[in-house]
């Protein structure tokens, strides 16, 4: 008996609408990367690094994740 082809339009979708969501972060976070996370050079004070620190682990993460590298080396 074969096996009929799996409809995979619904997980296609969902990738799609997911990779859409995670486009629109990046632009947003680029944005305010570019905008210097939107700080002022007289105020700055160390609970902007410490804000800017936990941005950078969290990216970090994620982007050591995606390329295999890190703790998630192979």
């Amino acid at each position: 008996m074969t096996r009929p082809a799996s409809d995979n339009s619904k997980a296609v979708d969902a990738f799609l609408a997911t990779k859409a969501e995670i486009d629109d972060m990046l632009a947003r976070l680029t944005a305010l990367s570019d905008d210097h996370f939107e700080t002022n050079p007289d105020e700055l004070h160390w609970g902007h690094v410490g804000t800017l620190n936990h941005y950078r682990d969290r990216l970090r993460e994620i982007s050591d994740a995606a390329f295999k590298e890190g703790e998630y080396a192979e």
